[in-house]
């Protein structure tokens, strides 16, 4: 098996004979190797030396610091910069350059990402991100009136306006289901879902992780006990891919969707779909197609003119995340999260942090919440006065701020960030 500084060279090396790579990038991953020789992924973590290596491939605003890389993330300057390429000699004929040269090299794409999820290309769609993925599963299975759909009030917002208009177009029942936060278990997770099947029940839509808490939901066990009951589940992974390591095998699923532009770095406007092979025929797709495309997952990427760059970059940072390593990666993100975390839960009695803990649990996103603190109101005063981007959470059954750092955050900037939250104990916000 080749080593992994064997493959950055080798990455870097097909950087020249292919103008789609960007050299920096991959001598900044080869300069890192040597630091991480012969150590663990935890070991790993919180070596700022070696982190700084990942640090430099984005070109970022550090005047501010952005806590917020669940929405959406930047992109490493070398994505950006092959987006830009081929935005660039898109235009200079977009008909032929676009459409005959630009667009075929999606397969390219297809194939990476249907590699590393662990399902065959033909059952991997590349659409915009996880919502278009999610609204073709919501959309797209035959439901007649009366039959049953079982959510969490946790799942994305969009989600569940678009099980909502299902609802009040076609008479659908719609069940959302309430999981404790934390949860005890994953057990009383799967028994949450479960305690509203009923023999009408056709479809089950999870959360991966939701991107409310950063709590990981029990995929597997869940399709598990649906499926001898024919009932579909939808897994939204908008907020896991690329985030912390994992399979399509490891689930068991036969449907999911998510963003590229999260945590694998990609330029905004990317995801996938994936449908396993013998259920492709059973979900329509979004935008229509011809009857010739019925079990052809193309059918999903039927959205008329759309720009191509988008996607063929998607490659790219999937190069530079397997670069990173995955095991590296989320062992990083848990330290980061853990770091600011475990930092305020001991200055304050009222600091509570509404997400497991720990080298094992999760990734980067965490929920805090601080009594006597207004959510909003403390967001808004971390961006004004300390330039620190956040995320205000108020749900019917708890509220905090979203605290999501990324692989380009420093020790440093959770240092400021830690500090202005014991200014916000010690003296108020107003």
């Amino acid at each position: 098996m080749p080593s992994r500084r064997s493959f950055l060279r080798a990455a870097t090396g097909a950087a020249v004979a292919l103008p789609t790579f960007a050299r920096d990038a991959f001598a900044l991953l080869d300069r890192a190797a040597p630091l991480a020789a012969g150590r663990s992924p935890r070991a790993l973590a919180d070596d700022e030396a070696y982190w700084s290596h990942i640090q430099r491939a984005f070109d970022l605003d550090r005047t501010m610091i952005n806590l917020n890389n669940g929405g959406v993330s930047p992109a490493p300057t070398h994505v950006l910069d092959q987006m830009i390429r081929d935005l660039r000699f898109s235009n200079e004929l977009p008909v032929d350059h676009m459409w005959r040269i630009l667009q075929p090299r999606m397969e390219a794409t297809r194939r990476d990402l249907a590699r590393d999820f662990g399902c065959a290309p033909e059952e991997m769609a590349v659409v915009r991100n996880a919502s278009e993925a999610m609204e073709t599963m919501i959309l797209g299975c035959d439901l007649r009136r009366g039959d049953e759909v079982v959510v969490t009030n946790q799942n994305y917002g969009r989600m569940l306006t678009t099980w909502d208009q299902r609802a009040r177009r076609e008479g659908i029942v719609v069940k959302a289901v309430s999981v404790p936060v934390p949860p005890r278990d994953d057990r009383q997770v799967v028994d949450a879902f479960f305690s509203a099947v009923t023999p009408r029940t056709r479809v089950i839509e999870v959360t991966h992780i939701t991107n409310l808490t950063g709590q990981v939901f029990p995929v597997r066990a869940i399709v598990e006990r649906a499926r001898p009951l024919g009932i579909q589940v939808f897994v939204d992974g908008a907020h896991a891919y690329a985030h912390f390591p994992f399979t399509r095998d490891d689930l068991g699923c036969d449907y999911y969707g998510t963003s590229l532009h999260k945590w694998l770095f990609a330029p905004i406007g990317a995801g996938f779909l994936y449908v396993r092979r013998e259920r492709i025929p059973q979900l329509w797709p979004l935008m229509a197609a011809p009857k010739e495309m019925d079990a052809d997952i193309r059918k999903y990427e039927e959205i008329g003119t759309h720009p191509q760059a988008n996607f063929n970059a998607v490659s790219v940072a999937l190069a530079f995340h397997r670069g990173i390593g995955a095991d590296r990666k989320v062992a990083r993100l848990r330290w980061l999260r853990d770091h600011w975390a475990t930092a305020l839960l001991a200055e304050d009695a009222r600091v509570k942090v509404l997400t497991p803990l720990g080298p094992e649990a999760g990734g980067a996103i965490a929920l805090v919440h601080v009594d006597g603190l207004d959510p909003a109101k403390l967001a808004g005063w971390l961006y004004d006065r300390h330039r620190i981007v956040v995320t205000p959470i108020v749900h019917a059954e708890f509220s905090g701020l979203r605290i999501t750092p990324s692989v380009y955050t420093t020790r440093d900037e959770l240092a400021v960030f830690v500090d202005a939250m014991r200014m916000a104990m010690r003296r108020g916000i107003a």
